[in-house]
């Protein structure tokens, strides 16, 4: 009996005795109720890989694919299939030869077991992305992680939530979507009947009533998610393409958004954004009529402050002792005491009156390893401010045309944090030196990709001009940065290699059983920034699980020699307070 059996009959065979026994069951098989899914599930892998599918598994594995299939409520040979699915689950996903490949049948016979993994399917079990030429199966990690922790899967109800919980589920399923975890038709699926199940919400009563496309539904939820969850008021496209399955269709949609043809657009849900009173035909957002009518449920400023997407939270930041030298210790600290928020609106209010700009931005220089990044998140700590990292080289890594916009959105987001929070959080430009170097002079032969980088350098030096909250840069030189961002820092600190004394003070907080006379040697005896030392304890600490031995000069001496022979690190020096 092969593959071009059916599933059913292939079991019903099993059960009229139709089969010989390949072995008796053992002891353990005979009580296989007492083991977990996930170990019946094992031990079908097992008779799989040796039998194949075929009648000879089915009743070698009888006992426990009648448990796992009772408790997932599938019948046997989907049950089978799941485990087989189940086991290569960390591949991801599989198309049709992979899974040939798998159940070791071809892909015309792959075929006969199509129905029985639509009905998993829909059951949730197993996810099939349909293709244009292929289908890609994959088991969903919400499976996986529910196995994990006991024997039947039962979905989350997701009914009855709050507004706020609503918004949770529909970020982690457009994450979902955009990380493939799921296809476009479920994506759809899930969130219309998301919807459905919370008719207790405004918000999901009004969407039901516009009577829109399920296409234009999850769009407008979409939109509503960007704005809630991330502070994203300008929209590309390119931030929404993902909802299409088809490329045609994305691209008909593109030209809708973008001729203002949509359905949205005319409904006067999403409007264009302007860029100095010019009208983006590029970028979207929605529109005032939409938020009052969507979101009014919401506390937004609440909700934004508490669980944006790309926002640090400052509680969320474990507190570290840093050591630093004399001079910079201080200065660290009356930058601390200002950003405090009593102090910090007292210093806007008075440059205010003084016609002055009431953005606060600082630059902290220095070598790598010196402490400027965890310093930035330290003052976030204990000003309770949230931080806002902008990942300069996914910016720069997009086309021309695209970075500028970006660089505009990372400035238009902040200045919705900022209006939506209690207190400005920090925009952080960490290892900022591909953006403020000096300009380049154009040519008539200037590269589109150098006319691009000072189009990008004019829009962070304009914004500078207009913030109106915190910016903090990172930079490891100086010398080459452009005068005009050294005129817009208010506040510069320079980091620069511990001391013997603080490198001491390092040593001692990373290796307390170290003897105090043995920290003041390698303090003196090699100049290693706070990240070098945190990398020879680190070194250490592996080396010792492996081999046991204790801290000791002897110990610690090549491991410095080595760091010191050019190695650097980007951590910096602390240690756990």
């Amino acid at each position: 009996m092969d593959c071009l059996t059916t599933g059913n009959e292939l079991w019903n065979s099993c059960e009229t005795g139709k089969t010989e026994t390949l072995l008796d069951f053992t002891k353990e098989e005979l009580e296989p109720r007492y083991f977990t899914t996930l170990e019946h599930i094992e031990k079908i892998i097992e008779y799989a890989e040796a039998i194949g599918i075929n009648s000879v598994l089915l009743q070698k594995a009888q006992p426990r694919i009648n448990i796992v299939a009772d408790r997932l409520a599938i019948t046997p040979m989907q049950t089978v299939l799941f485990s087989l699915l189940f086991g290569s689950y960390n591949n991801k996903s599989m198309d049709h030869d992979d899974l040939a490949k798998l159940l070791r049948c071809t892909p015309i016979k792959l075929l006969h077991y199509m129905n029985d993994l639509e009905e998993l399917q829909k059951k949730k079990l197993v996810e099939v992305k349909l293709g244009r030429e292929n289908s890609v199966f994959r088991i969903p990690m919400e499976v996986v992680n529910t196995l994990r922790k006991k024997d039947e899967f039962v979905r989350e109800a997701r009914k009855d939530i709050s507004i706020d919980e609503f918004f949770g589920v529909l970020e982690e399923l457009f994450d979902q979507l955009e990380d493939d975890e799921i296809s476009c038709e479920t994506l759809r699926k899930e969130v219309l009947e998301l919807v459905e199940n919370n008719a207790q919400l405004l918000f999901c009563r009004k969407i039901m009533s516009f009577n829109f496309s399920s296409e234009a539904a999850v769009i407008l939820l979409c939109f509503c998610h960007l704005y809630v969850n991330n502070q994203d008021d300008n929209i590309g496209f390119h931030d929404i393409e993902f909802l299409y399955d088809k490329k045609s269709r994305a691209r008909m949609a593109y030209r809708e958004f973008r001729d203002g043809d949509h359905i949205l657009v005319d409904a006067k849900f999403v409007e264009n954004t302007e860029d100095d009173g010019f009208v983006n035909r590029e970028s979207f957002r929605l529109t005032d009529k939409a938020k009052k009518e969507l979101l009014v449920e919401l506390n937004l400023k609440e909700f934004k402050a508490r669980g944006s997407k790309g926002l640090t939270l400052w509680d969320s930041i474990p507190q570290k002792k840093l050591f630093y030298n004399k001079e910079e210790a201080g200065r660290i600290a009356e930058l601390g005491s200002l950003l405090q928020e009593e102090n910090f609106g007292k210093i806007r209010k008075r440059l205010e009156d003084h016609s002055m700009r009431r953005g606060f931005a600082c630059l902290f220089s220095g070598g790598p390893g010196t402490g400027k990044t965890e310093t930035v998140y330290q003052i976030a700590r204990e000003t309770q401010r949230n931080i806002m990292a902008v990942d300069i080289s996914s910016i720069k890594g997009m086309y021309v045309g695209e970075t500028e916009k970006h660089m505009k959105a990372v400035f238009d987001n902040y200045r919705n944090s900022v209006s939506a929070s209690g207190r400005a959080p920090i925009l952080f430009f960490n290892e900022a030196d591909a953006v403020i170097g000096k300009r380049i002079e154009f040519t008539g032969s200037s590269r589109a990709v150098d006319r691009m980088e000072n189009t990008m350098q004019n829009i962070i030096l304009q914004e500078m001009e207009n913030l109106d909250g915190i910016l903090i840069a990172t930079t490891n030189l100086t010398k080459n940065m452009d005068g005009a961002f050294d005129r817009r820092f208010l506040y510069k600190i320079e980091f620069e290699k511990p001391n013997p004394a603080a490198r001491a003070s390092i040593w001692f907080s990373m290796l307390p059983e170290l003897p105090r006379a043995d920290t003041e040697t390698l303090a003196s005896r090699f100049d290693l920034s706070g990240g070098q030392i945190e990398n020879v304890v680190r070194r250490f600490t592996v080396d010792a699980v492996l081999t046991g031995i204790e801290p000791s000069l002897e110990t610690l001496l090549p491991l410095c020699r080595d760091e010191a022979r050019g190695k650097e690190s980007r951590a910096i020096g602390f240690s756990p307070a």
